[in-house]
């Protein structure tokens, strides 16, 4: 069946070049697959028929049985209407067309009984339905249709080119003609009786054409499980080839450079998450399988200390690390934080980025090669080619979602073997988004903040109190303590972005007067030397008011600036304010993070102001802020559209994928190679799979 549902989607009935090519550009069917898997988006209920006497003036769409008693031509200030009577044995109401009247004339009989289906209005005194769907009675009855009527994804351009819905219902019913109805079962029996899931085919045909509410339910859930089943059956299988082939260094010892940092440089306790986290590092660098780990953690939760430790267990067995951050200023700060510990322990570590000079790039490479530099920090600059490696043994990736798929397997290739990899993220990402975006990869989650950590207290305050919190910043300021001013960036805009940032800090200045104040500002517009020179000087604690547009988003880490004021904070995502929110809070002292807005807020701005305000778990954000924007925003914009389900939905049908994971691993796990003959129908459908569509179709 599968090879017939490969054809292309010009050779159906009433689909032709011109609407193929159409249904090709909007829709994106190229296929009878395709077609097939066009699912609707709702449903109007066609089991009810209305008596004239029980309309109501609703507007919404209804069926009446009855018979055409007359027509006539109405003139109006453009040409004519044609208006029939109809009725039935309660009342009588009006069929109303503004075009199409000869046709109608001629085809429709007088004294005939026809079912009509439209909207309804109500005009002077009796009820209208203009341009109905008129079927003759027995027609009606024998025709290959559902209770319940589909309403199909469409465009704006199909529908002005007459592809309206009633022609895609039209297709789609000859599809099902053509094929007798008659699909491939793609899930095993046993599966099947376990979950009490209908067959492929009866699916099908009810999610085109439900016969009641009841069996719709089920084709939905039956569709929905099948294809969260197959993308979770697809990620596991290349995460257990990936470990099956491609051979990890074994890392079989703890040696000195891991016990001396434990016993003698540990700066604090580590948490019992952080080492639960070690544990599960530990046990995959001394397997024989190459370590592909997310490790996960709120902003603070110091995923950093675990990754120097991991980084420690590939030193102790004679091997290279090193750890690739999104931007200069966050591989500085890496290498500022762990230089510090390197020294203690006799670590030579150096640090490339786009800056490094040219004189300094030569020894970095030769020292690399010659295997006696054992730790490099950096930016992309890790990836050019001329960078080689003695033998690199683990690479850590910081914040993940800004590098691409394709860079990570760069970094694979500086080695004969793949090195271990250890992909960090401060962006919490909700269990069901990890689970399907990140199902190739094992995933450990730091869940709980280092003790001694006092929560950020967050309020939301409008405009109108900005002279209170002028004064709060000012008794912030004599306790010696710093403050930064967020703006926002409006990418479409740079014109107002600075603007904002400009009226802005003017107005600071005027009420924090040098030389009593200092303050600094940082924007896009500014060149790297100046923006450095300026984020040096608030490090320093020379100045006491960072004023800056989102670049201080990721990663600058001064402890002793305890206010964040986040203004117009209605324009940020919920990600975003959660990860501003985290620059501060990083010292012993209580900080605090001020949500500036307008008074007018419209719904999910008002959520995820309320949602900042109650919590500060970042998982518990990110789950909202999935409900808010759906999965493709939440994972920035090189993974939008992250998944390109056709009828499952992760947020609302986070338990079935759920279910579908724990399944897709139990089969796997039973027989591994689905050589039983229960599940040959699930080997043949992944071949199929595989074939016509790569799981990088669903995650892009």
């Amino acid at each position: 069946m599968t090879s017939k549902l490969q054809t292309p989607i010009d050779y159906l009935k009433g689909v032709g070049p011109n609407r193929a090519d159409l249904l090709r550009k909007e829709l994106g069917i190229h296929t009878y697959q395709d077609l097939l898997n066009l699912f609707p988006n709702r449903y109007i209920d066609r089991t009810r028929y209305y008596k004239i006497n029980q309309l109501q003036q609703s507007n919404a769409d209804v069926q009446v049985i009855g018979k055409i008693t007359a027509f006539k031509e109405v003139e109006q200030k453009r040409g004519k209407r044609l208006v029939a009577t109809f009725q039935d044995d309660t009342g009588v109401m009006e069929l109303v067309w503004f075009r199409g009247q000869k046709w109608i004339r001629d085809n429709l009989k007088l004294n005939t009984t026809y079912v009509v289906f439209g909207k309804t209005n109500w005009f002077s005194g009796k009820f209208n339905m203009p341009h109905p769907e008129v079927e003759l009675q027995e027609e009606h009855e024998n025709n290959l249709r559902s209770a319940m009527q589909p309403v199909y994804p469409s465009t704006e351009k199909l529908s002005n080119r007459g592809i309206t819905n009633r022609i895609i219902i039209k297709i789609i019913q000859e599809l099902f003609l053509e094929t007798g109805g008659r699909f491939s079962e793609t899930l095993s029996d046993p599966l099947r009786s376990e979950l009490k899931l209908i067959g492929k085919s009866d699916a099908l045909f009810n999610v085109h054409f439900p016969k009641s509410q009841e069996l719709l339910a089920k084709a939905q859930f039956r569709l929905k499980f099948e294809e969260l089943f197959y993308i979770q059956f697809q990620l596991i299988i290349k995460n257990l080839v990936h470990k099956a082939k491609i051979k990890g260094f074994p890392f079989d010892h703890v040696g000195s450079y891991f016990t001396n940092f434990f016993s003698n440089h540990l700066p604090f306790e580590l948490t019992n998450a952080q080492k639960r986290v070690l544990k599960e590092i530990r046990a995959d660098l001394g397997s024989n399988a190459q370590m592909n780990r997310l490790l996960q953690g709120d902003v603070g939760s110091g995923k950093t200390i675990v990754a120097f430790m991991s980084m420690l267990m590939a030193l102790d067995n004679g091997f290279q690390a090193c750890l690739m951050a999104p931007t200069e200023i966050l591989s500085v700060q890496h290498y500022n934080g762990l230089l510090e510990f390197c020294n203690k322990l006799n670590i030579s570590v150096q640090i490339l980025t786009g800056s490094s000079k040219t004189s300094e790039r030569k020894k970095i490479h030769a020292a690399l090669e010659s295997g006696e530099l054992q730790v490099l920090i950096g930016t992309h600059a890790l990836l050019e080619d001329k960078v080689k490696f003695k033998n690199l043994g683990l690479a850590i990736i910081d914040e993940q979602h800004r590098f691409g798929v394709a860079q990570r397997s760069k970094l694979w290739h500086k080695n004969t073997s793949p090195p271990h990899v250890l992909v960090m993220t401060a962006t919490p990402i909700p269990r069901t988004l990890a689970m399907s975006v990140y199902g190739d990869l094992d995933i450990s989650v730091i869940d709980e903040l280092p003790a001694g950590r006092k929560p950020i207290k967050t309020v939301h305050r409008y405009d109108k109190n900005r002279l209170n919190v002028f004064k709060f910043i000012r008794d912030e300021i004599t306790k010696g303590r710093q403050i930064y001013i967020v703006y926002p960036l409006i990418q479409e805009s740079e014109a107002l972005d600075y603007k904002d940032l400009m009226d802005g800090y003017e107005s600071i200045s005027r009420d924090f007067p040098m030389p009593k104040y200092q303050i600094s500002i940082v924007h896009g517009k500014m060149k790297p030397a100046d923006k450095d020179f300026e984020m040096q000087r608030f490090i320093k604690g020379e100045t006491q008011i960072m004023v800056a547009t989102t670049v201080i988003e990721v990663g600058v880490n001064v402890p002793n600036a305890s206010v964040m004021i986040i203004e117009s904070a209605e324009r940020f995502g919920l990600s975003q304010l959660h990860q501003l929110r985290g620059r501060v809070g990083r010292g012993a002292e209580q900080s605090y993070c001020i949500l500036m807005t307008g008074h007018k807020l419209s719904d999910d701005s008002k959520t995820r102001l309320a949602t900042m305000v109650r919590t500060s778990d970042g998982f518990e954000i990110a789950e909202v802020d999935l409900r808010l924007r759906g999965p493709g925003d939440l994972m920035g914009t090189q993974q939008s559209g992250v998944l390109n389900l056709k009828i499952a939905d992760i947020i609302k049908d986070k338990d079935i994928l759920q279910s579908a994971r724990f399944h897709a691993k139990k089969l796997l796990k039973e027989d591994s190679k689905l050589s039983k003959p229960e599940n040959k129908v699930v080997l043949d459908t992944y071949r199929d799979l595989s074939k016509y569509k790569n799981i990088w179709n669903y995650i892009s």
